[in-house]
């Protein structure tokens, strides 16, 4: 038997230390500070290592159940919650190749024994990824850039990748994780942004880092799809939407009580009508991806990647359309950043950004439905 912690252990946990975060998050809406009491609050009580498995030293609760965690906490702090999906989404991979007889356990283990926090760089890279490689005695000396590495100021290990030309196998892409403290990485604290702005979405440096050969994990064709992608996106972005499927929540749920206190306005029922039609789209659409994702019980077909990509673009707009008219019908108090309408809408639109951006979507599955394989348009996403 699947044994794990009772999803309900971690919702409730939340009860109880989420409206802290939610006063952490509004004083640092105007700031660019990294939300590290909420994450540090996080690894207290396990919920970092909740998605190992048990028999690992995990909590053991599903990919749903974590999709469910992370879209509650984003009510109180969209930041940690994205966050926190970043890490999650690593997670869930090493899950799913685990549970198909692929290495995954090893980093599942230290997770849980130490509370690690995973940072991910790959989602700026897509297909080519970017950087330069070396090779030297025993591996490789590898020196990039990489930004919007969410969590950085109080990550453990990057998971992230960089292109190599091999004189027999021609241009590669590497993939290997990195620990933050090695000799050669560093961070340059510029995430300064609209929205999630207390994310920590640094930029990492890797200066002529050694990276072991042994480290290495995936090798694939440099600026073509690879079928990792259809496990990658298939598992990280229900997480990563959980976040923003929160925002919409908790932006619906104030326009909702500020419209009950003004049924004298006649404009008020078109315009929370519009809301719900909204709310309820991105709704379905995500409920839809999570089930796509079936509990990491789902083959690794471009099919499954498709379907996921369609639905984020869905969700994106209307999570945005939510916040934008739950702003309009609350007038100019929803203006005020006394209601937080404003910090969520700007903390939707971050949700655009996420690959693929609706016009790589739209053509990555225009391809597909033409029997074309996708293909890397501009050698970064």
């Amino acid at each position: 038997m699947d044994m794990h912690v009772d999803m309900k252990n971690f919702l409730g946990l939340l009860d109880e230390i989420g409206p802290e975060f939610a006063e952490r998050s509004m004083k640092m809406a105007d700031t660019d500070t990294f939300a590290v009491e909420n994450i540090e609050a996080l690894k207290r009580y396990k919920f970092y290592s909740a998605m190992v498995p048990v028999e690992f030293g995990g909590g053991g609760v599903t990919h749903s159940e974590m999709c469910a965690i992370i879209r509650k906490l984003a009510g109180f702090c969209p930041s940690t919650a994205l966050t926190l999906s970043m890490h999650q989404h690593i997670i869930g991979a090493n899950r799913w190749n685990h549970q198909r007889g692929n290495p995954g356990q090893a980093l599942l283990e230290k997770v849980a024994a130490k509370e690690l926090v995973l940072v991910s760089t790959g989602a700026n890279d897509w297909l080519s990824s970017s950087g330069e490689v070396e090779k030297t005695e025993g591996g490789y000396l590898v020196s990039a850039k990489k930004g919007f590495a969410s969590g950085s100021p109080a990550g453990d290990l990057a998971i992230t990748s960089a292109p190599y030309e091999d004189p027999e196998a021609g241009w590669q892409v590497l993939h290997f994780p990195v620990l933050m403290n090695t000799e050669g990485v560093s961070i340059i604290e510029n995430w300064q942004a609209m929205g999630m702005r207390n994310t920590g979405s640094n930029l990492i440096v890797f200066d002529k880092v050694f990276v072991p050969e042994e480290n290495i994990g995936v090798r694939r064709p440099r600026g073509a799809f690879h079928p990792m992608w259809n496990v990658v996106l298939t598992v990280a972005l229900p997480l990563i939407m959980s976040a923003y499927q929160g925002i919409a929540d908790a932006a619906a749920g104030i326009a909702r009580d500020r419209a009950k206190n003004a049924l004298g306005d006649p404009h008020l029922p078109y315009l929370l009508g519009e809301m719900e039609n909204a709310f309820t789209t991105s709704e379905v659409a995500y409920e839809s991806m999570v089930a796509i994702a079936n509990n990491l019980n789902f083959d690794p077909v471009v099919e499954n990647a498709d379907n996921i990509l369609k639905r984020k673009t869905i969700i994106s707009n209307a999570v945005k359309e939510v916040t934008a008219k739950a702003m309009e019908l609350s007038g100019g108090p929803g203006f005020t950043r006394a209601t937080r309408l404003e910090q969520f809408f700007r903390d939707a639109q971050a949700s655009q950004f996420h690959p693929l951006s609706e016009k790589k979507q739209v053509h990555f599955s225009g391809r597909l439905a033409m029997g074309l394989d996708p293909i890397d348009l501009t050698g970064k996403d």
